[in-house]
């Protein structure tokens, strides 16, 4: 109980100064259907918006399920929907999350405070729980699922075995990912019973959620939401022209620099010749990228060298490194980890961090950290397996491992600090834009999405549609630079433009086109995140000429 305490009360002290961080990212489109959702609780996606280019159904925008914005609901109905009231209901899936990688590292290691503390202090984990979306959720689910079906399984428990069934259905109704605890669970269950026993009518459950849901959602909609998103995966992944090699190199990046602490504990847990040899080879990787020796297209995720500033691509290069020399030390954690056991245990961990790297390089629509977050808490218990084994010097071992997680810790704790500088200053630029074009006439309009969106509209101002401008002589329009999606290429409105910035103190970034950096979306990048100098966040407002006509406005764009 004291260690579920001392875990309880890490977690909350490292989320709670970020309750009030403003909404980023796609936080909008789930509060949007959560509002939905108050108003028609049977017809969630039921609603048109304005995302990218012009209005379309929520159906045909969103590519996660409901379940989420379904918890958000019955939050914000009791709550409200404030960001702290939001972000503090969030705070518990992250616990669950937390206390789950403990209690299910207790079946694979004697270190399960270890293998707890390597997931939290983690920038995948931290970064992900500040936000109000559905990751953190979906992951404490499957972690939860994990624990009643192993528990279940030997000798066999027939109420844990349906407990886990439900949750693995309420986890992919939270994200389609956690479908693949299906199979993983099936893969486990025959290597460690050697046979197929009446435990598999029990994953037929989730299955009928799934198949039920699909049914359900193309009957509402016209289409399936799951075939749907994996349609629009395929689509986004032949527009990006990526060569299977560019999506490994620059998914190894954003594994390592998700799951840091696996290349923070690389000195501990490897030799210094395999720690020069991995370091060489990621080395030699982060420069063919950079300079673009692999067959990378602009659209690859990977800009060309001519887009990063020249002042920046050192800077750039060794944290590359750095970080591809992550995502190998978690691969060959999970590799070796087999090698030498090669039992049920070994092979579920191998599985989950195998199929979460290859989902997340090869299968999904981008390479982000959100797609690395699941297997985390599977490297946390891969470390504590591997460091059990070196046991030479207990008291040495013990202050680098400590050391090793604080600075995991610390780093994780800037990443998230600056993220949410970022989702701040969206929330800062709405209320300057309407303070300088308040009283002005005209209507306010606004490019861009994300937060910036969620709190222009709050804020009165309509999104700006790319395909049926409604714009008039003397309307504003407002775009954030750096921040629109590349198909709406610069937002150059003919006008009186004014400028202004709102600089970055943090000294790092989860998101700059210049610097290749995206940890949420890898169009343009390389990075999950970096450090060092980082631009201002810059914004234009433009007040239409009025001379310009509707029709020839919209032709110029």
């Amino acid at each position: 109980m004291v260690t579920y305490l001392v875990l309880a009360a890490s977690t909350i002290a490292c989320l709670l100064p970020f309750s009030s961080r403003a909404f980023h990212t796609d936080d909008t489109l789930f509060i949007w259907a959560a509002q939905n959702i108050t108003k028609h609780p049977f017809n969630p996606y039921g609603f048109q918006l304005i995302w990218e280019l012009t209005r379309v159904r929520m159906s045909e925008v969103t590519q996660n399920p409901p379940l989420a914005s379904y918890y958000m609901a019955l939050v914000g109905s009791v709550a409200g929907w404030s960001e702290r009231a939001l972000h503090l209901a969030f705070l518990l899936p992250t616990l669950a999350l937390v206390l789950g990688t403990y209690r299910l590292a207790q079946r694979f290691t004697r270190s399960p405070l270890l293998a707890a503390f390597a997931t939290l202090l983690t920038p995948g984990l931290l970064v992900s729980a500040c936000s109000v979306m559905c990751d953190p959720m979906m992951l404490a689910l499957w972690l939860w699922a994990a624990i009643l079906w192993i528990e279940g399984l030997e000798p066999q428990r027939p109420l844990f075995l349906l407990a886990s069934a439900l949750l693995i259905g309420a986890c992919e109704l939270t994200k389609y990912f956690g479908a693949s605890l299906i199979l993983l669970l099936f893969v486990y269950s025959l290597v460690r019973q050697r046979r197929v026993g009446s435990w598999a009518w029990y994953l037929l459950l989730p299955v009928a959620v799934l198949v039920g849901y699909e049914l359900l959602t193309a009957k509402m909609y016209g289409h399936g939401l799951l075939f749907t998103a994996a349609d629009f995966s395929r689509k986004r992944r032949l527009f990006a022209h990526a060569t299977k090699a560019a999506r490994a190199l620059v998914g190894l990046s954003y594994t390592g620099g998700g799951a840091l602490i696996a290349l923070a504990l690389a000195p501990i847990v490897w030799s210094r010749k395999q720690v020069m040899i991995g370091m060489l080879c990621s080395g030699l990787a982060g420069l063919l990228i950079m300079r673009r020796l692999v067959g990378l297209g602009v659209a690859a995720g990977l800009p060309p060298v001519s887009a990063v500033r020249n002042e920046h691509w050192l800077i750039i290069t060794i944290q590359l490194t750095f970080f591809i020399a992550g995502g190998i030390s978690v691969l060959a954690l999970a590799a070796t980890d087999y090698w030498r056991e090669r039992d049920a245990d070994s092979l579920f961990l191998a599985c989950w961090v195998a199929g979460t790297f290859l989902f997340t390089a090869f299968l999904n629509w981008t390479v982000n950290v959100r797609s690395v977050l699941p297997l985390i808490p599977a490297i946390g218990i891969l470390l504590a397996r591997r460091l059990e084994k070196l046991g030479n010097a207990p008291q040495r071992l013990a202050a680098s491992i400590v050391i090793a997680l604080s600075l995991s810790g610390l780093v994780s704790l800037w990443i998230a600090r600056a993220d949410t500088e970022l989702a701040n200053n969206a929330r800062t630029a709405a209320l300057v834009i309407r303070e300088r074009t308040q009283g002005k006439g005209g209507t306010l309009w606004f490019a861009g999405h994300s937060g910036f969106q969620y709190y222009m509209e709050s804020l009165g101002a309509r999104p700006y549609d790319w395909w049926h401008p409604q714009t008039t002589p003397g309307d504003f329009v407002t775009t954030p630079y750096g921040r629109l999606w590349p198909t709406q290429g610069k937002g150059d409105f003919p006008g009186h433009r004014e400028d202004f910035a709102l600089p970055i103190h943090s000294h790092a970034t989860t998101l700059s086109p210049e610097l290749s950096v995206g940890f949420y979306y890898s169009y343009w990048a390389v990075l999950p995140y970096m450090f060092g100098p980082i631009p201002a966040d810059r914004y234009a407002i433009v007040r239409l000429e009025p001379v310009q006509s509707r029709e020839s406005l919209g032709t110029k764009q």
